[in-house]
């Protein structure tokens, strides 16, 4: 009898945590969610920011978006771009030559694992270039990395549509 209620009281704490930890599952995947979602949405956010500092003429602002080992593959570019003081210089010289930019993303689907996102998007944006108005319209992934607790795009791979 003694060895039955010694096993009895054992076995109640392993009873007892399964059904704890069986119960606290849906909690814990609301919890997951929620921090996925706060994630993408920084993602997200972390990109209108860049567009935003591009639309004051910041350069100096974008730059602080962009991770130190970024790369491109642009819209007309035939090789990779790498580099952030590459990367820094080509929006410079563009906003010597354009002026009045927005940007909207449309259909943005944000894609978080870890420390590692990636947004995938269709743009469209107008401006002037040389006096010219200009409009374009496209596709778009970039990828981002949290370091220090901020996004950092790393990566951007763009393709202009007709």
């Amino acid at each position: 009898m003694r060895a039955r209620s010694l096993a009895a009281l054992l076995a109640f704490p392993v009873a007892f945590s399964l059904a704890f930890s069986v119960a606290g599952a849906p909690a814990l995947q609301a919890q997951a969610a929620t921090a996925a979602a706060r994630d993408a949405e920084a993602v997200k956010a972390t990109l209108v920011a860049m567009w935003a500092a591009i639309e004051a003429g910041d350069a100096e602002r974008y730059a602080t978006y962009v991770h130190p080992d970024f790369t491109q593959f642009g819209e007309n570019d035939p090789y990779l771009a790498s580099g952030k003081a590459l990367e820094v210089r080509s929006i410079t010289g563009y906003l010597r030559r354009a002026t009045g930019v927005h940007t909207e993303m449309h259909q943005p689907e944000v894609t978080v694992r870890g420390d590692v996102a990636w947004i995938t998007y269709y743009w469209t944006d107008e401006g002037y270039s040389g006096g010219q108005r200009f409009t374009s319209r496209g596709k778009s992934t970039r990828i981002f990395v949290r370091e220090n607790g901020r996004w950092l795009c790393i990566h951007g791979h763009y393709t202009a549509l007709p």
